[in-house]
């Protein structure tokens, strides 16, 4: 374990070593930062195992649901090859637990920033640099003109980086574009936010921090520390101008000259983030710089922008669906169903984060809505692990806030989905219960006969076919309990299909093929005449697996390139499944 204080350069450490160690691992090294995880604990264990997974080349539709699964694929892949995982941003020994290597050829590093965990492993300390290296990396920076315009003041300047690299970086930045003061009094004092601070050494990271703040315009700083409350993954101009109230174009001038200072990293497409200890100093200090109101008020505007997105990019993801709330009258609308699902996962992390961030800021309704608009991520694109926590978070809320309600109903059905898709069969069958309780206590005829349906895929991933037909044939009698004119009733003929087309999932693992393939036919001819061609192709997809099953392998394979020509791209789970059945239907032809 590589592990040192904020801005101490581990990351650097762990670069370098791999790129010096490059010959040793010819198999591969592999590197996986779980910095950019929503939530101050980070990825959970199953989560960084599929980032790993990823990062190794494995396809999507090839990794394994359980965290178990995933563990056993990573030996698989690393068993007798000589390679380099490194697991940066740790914050827990579970997290990297799972990933010990078996065999000695392979080489595990994990870097902490702070201090180490309990874990055992050889720990080794990133420490400061001493004051000859610091000269030197000062110098490298700010040039040799620049560094002996302080000269005498070398000391100073040293005590206050304290050999901390992100300090002497920020400082050497400084000098080569002609600040001598540093806010050290080696100079004229400053015209921008306010008075030269002193700082008091405590932590080099944050009084490098400080003085950055001192150092751009007020409005700058202002914006810094508003956004750096909700702790975001990322920050774009849309996301920090809502946190200050200014205009995008204010907000991009003013991150432009954070990056300048060295407040934010720029990442890709126009996104920043704040290194982890300067995101806790500006947060610390905006409630004494600007006033609790003025701080409250800066996460809501920027959990009310985040939600505007969040609703807008969900409706068009599934604009049929009745899960989806409608788009607001305001904000960005998406032209279609891929470019929907494209802006929920470019969020995702924020979204993630902001449920949470909602909870504890007391915005209950904006956390269970947020909650309800991750809904196209796990149904379409897959992202069980990245939306977990957030789910978790929304349906706990509800409970507490609005318990026995349709809101309610419809979070636990969303969470169980996501724990059934992740293979937690009993824990998914648990909050299905609990959406089936809260849908029948809040008279919602629709959502309790969605629960029920839910119930019965739970028991076909199971391969319980029978008790699944039994579920899906309920779940039809309640949809033909809504009448016309009443609240669902429009939705009742999408429904019904639905349910056919479960039922014929259910008939075809109970060896009833002529009645699956019938009723798969039904639902699928419904989905096309109402121009819906993501549920068209599901229904083509295991119409196809009912011809398989069948031995009709010719005109299966018809079906499966009928619903690939439906499929968008994004739709990467569903279009590997696909290519596996396809496979399949070709060895036996």
């Amino acid at each position: 374990m590589l592990y040192g204080p904020s801005g101490s350069g581990t990351t650097a450490v762990a670069l370098r070593l791999g790129a010096l160690c490059h010959g040793l691992f010819p198999d591969g090294q592999f590197y996986v930062d779980l910095r950019d995880g929503a939530g101050e604990i980070g990825p959970s264990p199953a989560a960084v195992l599929l980032r790993l997974l990823r990062r190794m080349g494995v396809e999507p539709e090839r990794i394994p649901p359980t965290e178990s699964g995933r563990e056993e694929l990573y030996r698989r892949l690393l068993s007798g090859r000589r390679a380099m995982v490194v697991v940066d941003h740790a914050s827990s020994a579970a997290q990297v637990r799972g990933l010990v290597p078996s065999t000695p050829e392979v080489f595990l590093l994990v870097v902490v920033s702070g201090q180490p965990f309990v874990w055992e492993a050889e720990h080794v300390e990133v420490p400061p640099l001493n004051d000859r290296y610091a000269r030197k990396m000062l110098t490298k920076v700010a040039g040799r003109e620049n560094i002996a315009r302080v000269k005498r003041r070398m000391p100073d300047v040293l005590a206050h980086c304290a050999g901390n690299p992100f300090a002497l970086k920020t400082t050497a930045m400084r000098l080569q574009a002609g600040d001598i003061d540093l806010g050290l009094g080696l100079g004229q004092g400053s015209d921008h936010a306010g008075p030269p601070t002193v700082t008091s050494g405590r932590h080099p990271v944050r009084d490098t921090a400080q003085l950055a703040c001192d150092r751009v315009r007020a409005s700058t700083a202002r914006l810094c520390r508003l956004t750096a409350l909700g702790g975001w993954p990322s920050v774009n101009a849309r996301l920090a101008a809502a946190a200050a109230g200014v205009t995008e174009e204010e907000a991009v001038r003013m991150l432009a000259e954070a990056v300048d200072a060295q407040l934010l990293e720029p990442m890709t497409d126009g996104r920043h983030r704040f290194r982890p200890e300067v995101q806790r100093y500006l947060a610390d200090t905006a409630a004494v710089e600007h006033g609790i109101p003025a701080c409250s008020a800066a996460i809501a505007r920027t959990l009310e922008v985040l939600l505007n997105r969040a609703a807008h990019a969900a409706h068009a993801a599934l604009p049929q669906s009745w899960r989806t709330e409608p788009a607001p009258a305001h904000g960005e609308a998406y032209r279609d169903e891929a470019e929907g699902v494209a802006a929920l996962a470019e969020e995702l992390d924020n979204l993630v984060h902001a449920v949470s961030v909602a909870v504890e800021y007391q915005h209950i309704g904006t956390a269970l809505r947020l909650g309800r608009a991750l809904w196209p991520l796990q149904l379409k694109s897959g992202y069980w692990d990245e939306v977990l926590p957030a789910l978790r978070a929304a349906a706990r809320s509800a409970d507490d806030h609005q318990p026995l309600s349709r809101m309610a109903g419809a979070l636990h059905f969303q969470l169980a989905h996501c724990l059934g898709e992740l293979g937690h069969a009993d824990d998914a069958d648990v909050q299905a219960r609990a959406a089936l309780a809260c849908e029948s206590a809040a008279g919602h005829l629709r959502g309790e006969a969605s629960s029920t349906e839910l119930r019965g895929l739970l028991y076909l991933h199971r391969w319980l076919g029978d008790e699944a037909y039994e579920q899906f044939v309920e779940a039809e009698g309640l949809y033909n309990q809504i009448a016309p004119g009443e609240e669902g009733g429009q939705d009742v003929p999408r429904a019904l299909a639905l349910a056919w087309r479960h039922q014929g999932r259910a008939l075809r693992m109970m060896g009833r093929l002529e009645e699956s393939r019938d009723l798969l036919e039904r639902a699928g001819d419904f989905f096309k005449q109402e121009g819906e061609a993501y549920n068209q192709a599901r229904a083509l997809t295991d119409l196809a697996e009912t011809l398989h099953a069948a031995g009709e392998n010719a005109e299966a394979l018809l079906r499966i390139a009928d619903a690939e020509r439906l499929l968008d791209p994004s739709a990467t789970p569903h279009l590997g499944y696909l290519a596996g059945l396809r496979l399949r239907c070709e060895v036996n032809g």
